[in-house]
């Protein structure tokens, strides 16, 4: 494992979305209007995985409102269109990044998920690979049990393999998708995230969302366990 840098990592902890009226009372305010919600959210929270990304393809315009309702530090997962990893068309995928760099300091990693019904194809990832725009950073998620061991061609682009603690980028990404997470489990993954954040590496995790507001929930009590992080005050 290669160490980022000598200042400290942060953690982007968050959830999977933030668009869920299902989350009010318990994490938004009772009668909080949806068009509200990303302003509340980014008040407690560092980080989201903008999953909306994968269903429709926005304008830059978008982007930077997005942006624009977010404190600076705040920090955006994108998750990649599902035209261009689920239906192979690999050519918009420069259009695509251009249009989230509408995002600005604000954008964090590019999530790359590949379908589970796509094996291992070497020559479609160095296609992937070539159409990246090398200033920004990217996750990649393989749910075909084919693609073991993929991690050299991920390290040798600077990309990350999603769940994976090792890697020479300066950044890990995770998806914790089995919920219940009690106080221990927390405590298992703030002891797994710590050396990581001692090393300069940034760890962004993103809980799974559900109806209930669980998921917030875990992601603000990650940031509390984790040693010297700064969790935002409630507003």
């Amino acid at each position: 494992m290669t160490a980022a840098g000598t200042d400290r990592g942060t953690l982007y902890a968050g959830t999977s979305g933030f668009s869920y009226a299902t989350w009010r009372p318990g994490f938004y305010p009772a009668g909080s209007r949806p068009q509200d919600f990303l302003r509340l959210y980014a008040a407690r929270l560092p980080a989201v995985e903008l999953n909306a990304t994968f269903r429709k393809l926005h304008s830059e315009e978008q982007f930077e409102t997005w942006a624009r309702e977010t404190p600076p530090d705040f920090r955006f997962a994108v998750k990649t269109n599902q035209r261009i990893t689920h239906f192979g068309r690999l050519e918009l995928m420069p259009t695509f990044l251009e249009q989230i760099r509408a995002l600005g300091d604000r954008l964090g990693p590019v999530l790359v998920q590949f379908p589970p019904t796509r094996p291992r194809d070497d020559g479609i990832l160095r296609l992937m690979l070539d159409s990246l725009d090398p200033e920004l950073s990217y996750a990649f998620e393989f749910r075909h049990e084919s693609w073991r061991g993929v991690e050299p061609a991920l390290d040798d682009a600077g990309a990350v393999l999603m769940g994976s603690l090792e890697g020479t980028a300066g950044f890990r990404y995770l998806r914790l998708r089995e919920p219940p997470y009690d106080d221990e489990a927390l405590a298992g993954w703030a002891a797994r995230i710590e050396p990581l954040l001692a090393a300069g590496i940034d760890v962004y995790a993103f809980f799974k969302h559900e109806d209930a507001p669980d998921a917030p929930a875990f992601a603000g009590r990650l940031l509390e366990l984790v040693k010297g992080q700064a969790v935002p005050a409630d507003t």
